[in-house]
């Protein structure tokens, strides 16, 4: 609501007496500062992910003025955890690798995969992501080592960026973090959109802390939200026709993914579409620490084989994930095992980063409720509920196969695999019981070319745009993706999304950036220093809306028995006057946690 329409609507219900006169004038005045203390941006962006942070960046470097909304404390989304591999087409890399890729033939593998992917953002993805996201981000400096070929690639195209998620969006967020011209509003909750004369004007929020509500104007609005993964009951509502729904689904996606952005968008007149395009994983292993049994980590163990509930194996373990989904929802229950002897308890992996230390995953999965383990097999078909003959002669066969160097049932190795499968057969054995589990969603809020709302009409909403998952990434992916084409096509769209909101803007002078902070050497003081004042162990066990970062990252400090000097280095030695966060200095420590863990096992 402006100030103009506050007035209008609080004279209504006021007669023209001197006094209800003064108590109007008042009301105005104070609506005028509440609205004077927030100043308009050129651009109000929602969610802080790799698309959020993208259309930041590049909205700021223009001239603009941006503020950006977030309900976490910290930026840069489930991007953090992630491994940080995006589809690009025709880099240097693949050039040094000697890899011959070409827009012609990318373009022919995203739609062949897709079976219907939108050809016109396909297009413009191929032929500008090499420009667009590989040199841009390593201007930024981020690092790209390694290739690889997922299914549907005819070349290696997924580009690894080095230390993973942290690796790919720490340099992003620092670099925003720089621009004087971006304004960030952590823990904070965009309610709703703000409409004037048909167009969109900003947006209505409260602070998940303080419960304070405000809001925020802007030229245009940038929905950069995230998907709606982490719904399941929207999932279910729109789960594949083609697919039988499992009984027991697992959310693997951010705990935000909820859908907010497409109601916004909905609700402001958006059309919504393709929400039964969903990217879902075969490698639910529920979170031993989710309380509610809802959440999962996607995980495998790479020496196992797959049995359902008669002990067979059903589908090529570790094949392409859209095969793999489709053979388990025709399983019995829609789950299964993954079986595998002594030797491959340490190759038992968690897909997210910051889960490289084998310690840490061996103590989370081994002491899981739905892990089981015995001296033989049938002992173990019986505890895990499980056809016992049929997981011996199931493990058998494969053993049999091992020998003699090929997979006959499911061709998962051949005479020249490398590296040699293992065979199953050094006690104790253990089974690990998985479930399907949500990780992209590929429909959501219609879009242009230039990440413009569309109504029913097919015509842009005025002032709003949205840019990553929250549109399905524009249905680049169709029915199936390539792999990476997440990450890319969230960078892509956030700097497609922010030249169209600014392309009609008045442009501010350019901001003088902020110098990136000498790094702190580690502090060596007491934990006393900090304890004497914060109980961390209290802290972490209140459910304090807002604090959902701070309590996932000091439970792991807990755990780990980190010391707060770790992170914590600037605050020492205490100064009351500057004992407050610097956001740019404190992403140093950012890697404590999200960067590539190394063993603290013995």
């Amino acid at each position: 609501m402006n100030a103009a329409l506050a007035c209008r609507w609080f004279a209504a219900l006021f007669n023209a007496c001197a006094f209800r006169t003064a108590c109007l004038l008042a009301i105005c005045i104070f609506l005028n500062r509440s609205l004077a203390a927030n100043p308009p941006a050129d651009v109000v962006i929602v969610g802080a992910g790799v698309a959020g942070l993208s259309a930041a960046l590049e909205a700021a470097r223009a001239g603009f003025q941006v503020t950006v909304i977030d309900m976490s404390s910290v930026g840069g989304g489930h991007a953090i955890v992630s491994n940080g591999a995006i589809c690009i087409v025709k880099t240097p890399l693949q050039q040094r690798r000697g890899v011959s890729d070409s827009f012609a033939l990318a373009k022919k593998d995203f739609l062949q995969r897709g079976e219907d992917a939108n050809p016109q953002w396909v297009d413009l993805y191929v032929r500008q992501s090499k420009t667009w996201i590989y040199d841009w981000l390593s201007n930024l400096g981020v690092t790209f080592y390694d290739l690889g070929q997922p299914p549907g690639n005819s070349v290696p195209r997924l580009h690894f960026a080095r230390d993973k998620g942290w690796g790919l969006v720490g340099p992003l967020l620092r670099e925003c973090l720089r621009y004087p011209n971006i304004h960030f509003l952590w823990s904070t909750k965009v309610e709703g959109l703000l409409t004037s004369g048909g167009k969109i004007v900003g947006v209505a929020a409260v602070n998940l802390r303080t419960n304070e509500h405000n809001t925020f104007r802007g030229n245009n609005v940038i929905l950069a939200t995230g998907g709606f993964g982490s719904n399941l009951e929207l999932i279910r509502k729109y789960w594949p026709a083609d697919l039988p729904t499992p009984e027991r689904l697992l959310a693997g996606a951010s705990p935000s993914a909820l859908g907010s952005g497409m109601e916004m968008a909905r609700d402001a007149g958006g059309v919504l579409s393709r929400l039964d395009h969903q990217w879902n994983y075969v490698l639910g292993f529920p979170d031993p620490e989710d309380r509610q049994g809802t959440r999962g980590l996607a995980s495998f163990d790479a020496r196992s084989i797959w049995v359902n509930r008669e002990g067979k194996r059903f589908t090529h373990e570790f094949g392409d994930p859209k095969n793999n989904l489709a053979a388990l929802l025709h399983q019995t229950d829609k789950t299964y095992w993954s079986v595998f002897d002594a030797d491959g308890v340490n190759s038992f992996s968690i897909t997210l980063a910051g889960w490289e230390d084998q310690a840490e995953v061996n103590k989370l999965v081994f002491q899981a409720s739905g892990t089981v383990l015995a001296t033989n097999l049938k002992e173990l078909g019986a505890k895990a509920r499980i056809s016992a003959e049929g997981l011996a002669e199931t493990v058998d066969r494969y053993n049999r196969f091992v020998l003699q160097g090929d997979d006959e049932d499911l061709h998962v190795f051949g005479p020249n695999t490398t590296p040699r499968p293992h065979s199953i057969e050094k006690p104790p054995f253990y089974a690990v019981q998985f479930f399907p589990i949500t990780r992209k969603t590929m429909g959501g809020v219609s879009v242009d070319l230039q990440c413009r709302v569309l109504n029913q009409a097919g015509t842009p909403v005025p002032g709003l745009l949205a840019a990553g998952e929250v549109t399905g990434f524009g249905g680049i992916n169709g029915k199936a993706a390539l792999e990476g084409t997440f990450l890319g096509p969230g960078i892509f769209m956030g700097r497609a999304a922010a030249r169209a909101a600014t392309s009609n803007a008045h442009k501010t002078r350019n901001a003088k950036l902020r110098s990136l902070p000498s790094r702190i050497p580690p502090a060596a003081f007491s934990n006393s220093a900090c304890t004497d004042c914060h109980s961390l162990s209290k802290a972490v066990e209140e459910n304090r809306p807002g604090f959902w970062h701070f309590k996932q990252s000091h439970k792991k400090v807990l755990d780990r028995q980190y010391r707060c000097a770790q992170c914590h280095q600037i605050f020492y030695p205490f100064k009351r006057d500057e004992h407050r966060l610097d956001p740019l200095a404190i992403t140093d420590s950012c890697v404590t946690c999200h960067g590539v863990q190394s063993s603290r096992a013995n």
